[in-house]
């Protein structure tokens, strides 16, 4: 158990049964009355997200989850197979709970999985990735006063907006959180 006072971003509630991810708080004192905790609060499994108000104080409990760093091994068809670092241990996780991070994710690439009471919750990978360009077509400089940008298909199957320069085979780094192109790599 905690108070409300103690929140920080991140940090995992258990709320009427469910499971909630701190994104969001700010301590109010309004000129009359006590303090309160606004708070935006994302439903782990869901991704549902809601603004909740508590008053000061209260207190809250706060859910027990696992952060475990594991190597993405394969799919098996029905599932993600992820393997702990730390006991060779494999996990197996379902597509619903792997969510987008399917885009970017390679074999053998490390990620951190998320548990409670041994279920996996969600996938965190890095803030980006380095991935090959599958295929792209030739770009070709036009007349246009800013930087053009053309669709890409990365290793994974997924397909980003590229500048027109990058050409088939190159590897870029790609932004996991938007899927967004952020740099050449340099081989």
């Amino acid at each position: 158990m905690a108070t409300t006072n103690d929140l920080k971003n991140g940090m995992v509630l258990n709320l009427d049964g469910q499971l909630w991810s701190v994104v969001w708080f700010q301590h109010h004192k309004p000129g009359k009355g006590g303090a309160i905790m606004r708070t935006k609060l994302k439903n782990v499994l869901s991704g549902k997200v809601v603004d909740k108000t508590f008053n000061a104080d209260v207190k809250v409990e706060v859910a027990n989850v696992d952060k475990r760093t594991m190597t993405y091994l394969y799919n098996d068809g029905s599932s993600y197979v992820f393997m702990d670092t730390s006991d060779y241990e494999q996990t197996h996780v379902s597509p619903e709970t792997v969510g987008d991070a399917t885009h970017f994710l390679l074999e053998n690439q490390v990620a951190i999985v998320a548990m409670h009471e041994g279920i996996p919750l969600y996938i965190e990978l890095p803030a980006s990735v380095e991935l090959l360009i599958d295929y792209t077509e030739p770009g070709l400089q036009g007349d246009r006063s800013t930087g053009g940008t053309k669709p890409a298909r990365l290793e994974t199957g997924y397909e980003i907006a590229v500048p027109l320069f990058i050409t088939t085979g190159e590897k870029v780094k790609v932004d996991t959180r938007d899927g967004s192109y952020l740099s050449r790599v340099s081989s």
